[in-house]
């Protein structure tokens, strides 16, 4: 029953039912949200469940709806105007301004694609940009409303979403993961679990994927899906939630031309169920230039055509241009506007006032009516009651910043983590060997020390070097959140997640991990170094071990939010954590460290470990670790007999009035502390300020994402 219901619709891989739809194409009164529910019913009344029956493409069509209509959208911008300051010479303080866009003015309409086309450096993507509120207020003039009132960026960033040029996703995930993710961020929890794998699964069929769903992304090092594909699912990630503008930036770069036309192809059906489509690109064949509503050319940031396909050819002819039949239209135009920029003194200049003459004469395109007092947020909600816009708007009178609350954010952004990171095992098992082999060598080297002041001193070594590989061996995590800091800026830059709940997600995966190479590097070096305390030492140890880890983990990941390279990011950790532990008290103790530089040592990471562990060593009131003759050690009379020192200690009892014997303590556990410059506080309190400069970094990361990912021109 399911397979004849499908053959009555029209198939996305049917090359005569494109070309049909090219030549008759209809205007959808139905949202994204509805046909994509359409299918779902589809599939539930049939099978019972809401997952497609079969693998074929099926198209959804674009029939018309009972519900009411709102009134269409119109996205229109007048005199955007942008400029940058350039250096004129290297060297010199004198700056010039660059004009990126020059008066730019035009409208979108719901139900339509609008394309910004240019040779490189002509301002497509600043226009976008501009458009999508990627360009600080205070750089860019002029005005964008929508429906007629001026659109907010809180507003934008709820009811649009944005495509980079790049497609920036997960490559171990697969094409059906990455899209349910998306549903989980986007739309709201009040939406079941079944509903949204139907969601997914009908836009699989949509976008043409249905072969490659359970196909890895893939990357360089990882065989994936292919350009086309992974271009498609950028798109849905964006689209899952049924936006009512949607930006894309040149969404074709790179592809051939049939993969090329799918992509448009797709945009064209997004904005005919019920959405503005605004995107630049490059060069488009003659079968995209079938599917787009309207152009906009633009040359060194001025428009030099801005109007319908179909009307390209009479502008060029008044122009004295003409296009010749049997020439693609946008090649033609392209390729005048360069020669006009390259050979011509004046640039485009003529062709510029000539189109602006032309929009003077021309009669102003008639707007929709709409009805009086019809505000911009009735407009959507009224496209809310249809089904439009879905992303955490689960009523009709509210429109929320995010779909889901905070917690579920957590939830999804560490499963995604976890999934991500399942997929590359070698990661954390090339840093747990490290942490084993560390130990194994310390282990090895350090073999049952001894209490002797030599064994003492091979304890501080060895205290200080453990303490200090805690950190070096958190260095590894920069790349971590560099790999995934542009799909971070561009899923929370439309309101996919918080940024917080990214954090807070971020540090609650990390602690697992941080638990395994704590307990392997304690359980490897504590009772084969021969350490103190016993049970209760080694518990101690643990933490501190895991304390510091914890803190390097958050000191490199706040680090990674500022550096923009890896290998700047390593330099960098490399010559901070050589000063802490420089900085720490082993090399030099605290007393003897220079006033100007005392305030390195209590901001040093290392510091507090060490003094932590040296406290939980050295502690004891009753071990001693220097009797009698022993503090002979390690001086030039270290090699005297024994009955030489122990005639040397009588002359010295006798000098000093006290006994000193054979077997007398001269030195204790705290002597060696007061001697390192250990007197201030315990070693708890060293604990819990490790933790506390964990919790420091982590708020600081916070706060390096909240300033610096905005993602936007200045």
């Amino acid at each position: 029953m399911l397979k004849s219901n499908q053959m009555k619709l029209p198939l996305f891989n049917n090359t005569s039912q494109q070309m049909e739809l090219q030549k008759h194409p209809k205007k959808s009164n139905s949202t994204l949200a509805e046909l994509l529910m359409r299918v779902d019913d589809a599939h539930s009344d049939v099978s019972g469940n809401n997952t497609p029956a079969d693998n074929r493409v099926v198209d959804v069509g674009f029939g018309s709806t009972s519900l009411p209509l709102s009134n269409p959208f119109v996205l229109s911008f007048t005199n955007l105007s942008y400029s940058v300051k350039v250096r004129k010479k290297w060297g010199k303080k004198v700056e010039n301004s660059k004009v990126l866009l020059n008066n730019i003015s035009g409208e979108a309409r719901e139900g339509e694609i609008m394309a910004v086309l240019g040779a490189s450096g002509s301002g497509k993507s600043t226009l976008i940009d501009a458009l999508a509120n990627r360009i600080s207020k205070e750089s860019l003039k002029g005005s964008i409303t929508l429906n007629g009132e001026t659109l907010e960026s809180k507003l934008l960033r709820v009811i649009s979403a944005y495509v980079m040029q790049d497609d920036l996703l997960f490559p171990m995930l697969t094409v059906e993961e990455t899209l349910m993710f998306s549903a989980e961020f986007r739309l709201p929890r009040s939406l079941s679990k079944k509903k949204k794998k139907a969601r997914v699964q009908a836009l699989i069929d949509q976008l043409g994927l249905r072969k490659a769903a359970q196909t890895v992304i893939g990357d360089e090092g990882h065989r994936g899906v292919s350009g086309g594909e992974r271009r498609r699912v950028s798109i849905g990630t964006d689209i899952i939630h049924d936006p009512i503008v949607l930006f894309l930036d040149e969404p074709t770069s790179g592809l051939d031309s049939t993969s090329a036309f799918m992509v448009v192809k797709v945009l064209q059906r997004i904005a005919q169920s019920g959405s503005i489509v605004i995107m630049s690109i490059h060069q488009p064949s003659y079968r995209i230039m079938n599917l787009l509503d309207r152009l906009i050319f633009l040359s060194r940031g001025n428009t030099v055509y801005n109007g319908s396909p179909s009307s390209l050819p009479r502008f060029f002819a008044e122009f004295g241009h003409p296009i010749p039949e049997n020439e693609n239209k946008t090649e033609f135009a392209l390729d005048l506007i360069r020669e006009l920029e390259e050979n011509s003194h004046g640039g485009t200049k003529v062709l510029v006032e000539f189109n602006k003459q032309g929009q003077a004469r021309r009669k102003p395109r008639t707007i929709i009516t709409r009805k009086p007092n019809f505000s911009l947020k009735e407009a959507i909600i009224a496209s809310i009651s249809r089904g439009k816009l879905v992303s955490g708007a689960t009523n009709e009178s509210s429109l929320p910043d995010f779909a889901n609350p905070f917690w579920i954010e957590i939830i999804v952004i560490a499963k995604r983590s976890i999934t991500n990171s399942k997929r590359m095992p070698e990661l954390f098992a090339i840093r747990l060997g490290a942490v084993l082999i560390t130990g194994f060598i310390l282990a090895t080297m350090f073999w049952q020390l001894d209490d002797s002041p030599k064994g003492i001193q091979e304890r501080l070594g060895f205290f200080a070097f453990a303490m200090s590989t805690t950190f070096y061996t958190c260095a590894e995590a920069i790349p971590v959140f560099l790999q995934e800091k542009y799909i971070f800026m561009r899923e929370t830059a439309y309101n996919a997640y918080r940024r917080s709940s990214y954090v807070l997600a971020q540090s609650l995966i990390s602690i697992p991990s941080l638990l395994i190479l704590s307990i392997t590097f304690a359980g490897t070096t504590f009772f084969s170094v021969g350490l103190a305390g016993g049970s209760a030492g080694f518990f101690f140890f643990f933490l501190t071990i895991l304390a510091s880890f914890w803190a390097g983990s958050s000191f490199v990941t706040f680090l990674s939010g500022i550096v923009p390279h890896v290998m700047l990011g390593f330099t960098i950790v490399v010559a901070i954590l050589a000063y802490f532990l420089l900085f720490s008290g082993f090399f030099i103790s605290k007393n003897r460290i220079p006033l100007y530089w005392l305030w390195f040592h209590y901001i040093s990471l290392v510091k507090y470990p060490y003094e932590g562990v040296l406290r939980n060593e050295f502690d004891d009131p009753n071990k001693c670790f220097v009797r009698g003759v022993q503090m002979f050690d390690g001086s030039p009379l270290g090699t005297a007999s024994e009955a030489m020192k122990l005639k040397l200690l009588e002359s010295m009892s006798s000098v000093l009035g006290v006994n000193i014997s054979g077997s007398t303590c001269v030195t204790t556990g705290k002597d060696l502390l007061v001697q390192q410059g250990i007197s201030d506080i315990s070693k708890w309190d060293c604990l819990w300020i490790i933790v506390g400069w964990g919790f420091f970094f982590r708020v600081l990361f916070y706060f390096t994402l909240l300033l610096g990912s905005k993602n936007k021109r200045r």
